[in-house]
């Protein structure tokens, strides 16, 4: 299954960095960045999840949390988190349920093995809940910033 531009964002129920289980749903009302990503401490994740971090208050700004989906556990995160600190909460999706749903769960191909894993994207939703903008195959230059500014120009 995937999601596509226009449709309803399908909710989840995820554990997070802070302790707390977060639906997407509690964010109704904010634009809302969701970003999957591969795994935490490896430089290509770190990379962006610090883009994202120095770009924080612009999100904020603009009505837009950032959320941060990997299939890592939650202590992992809370490192992640403490080691870059990240001004964001990080979910938990240890079983890819919730990354089968926005289609980024994968068979990839690295140094000639296969493996199933996340195929880095980001989901722009709007503040009812629809998803407007995605990023798929992401390349982490410069994607931060094409986030923002689609917000800006679109939001």
């Amino acid at each position: 299954m995937t999601v596509h531009t226009g449709e309803k964002a399908p909710d989840f129920e995820l554990a997070a960095s802070s302790g707390e289980t977060v639906k997407l749903s509690d964010f109704r009302g904010e634009n809302v960045v969701l970003y999957f990503y591969p795994k935490d401490m490896t430089p290509g994740c770190t990379t962006e999840a610090c883009d994202f971090r120095d770009h924080h208050e612009s999100f904020a700004d603009l009505d837009a949390v950032i959320l941060g989906i990997s299939p890592d556990p939650v202590d992992r995160h809370e490192k992640f988190i403490d080691k870059h600190d990240l001004p964001f909460q990080l979910l938990a999706d240890e079983d890819h349920k919730v990354a089968e749903e926005y289609g980024v769960w994968k068979l990839k191909k690295a140094f000639s093995k296969e493996s199933m894993g996340i195929e880095r994207s980001t989901f722009i939703i709007d503040k009812e809940g629809n998803l407007v903008k995605e990023f798929r195959k992401v390349k982490v230059d410069g994607h931060v910033e094409e986030a923002l500014q689609f917000i800006k120009e679109e939001m």
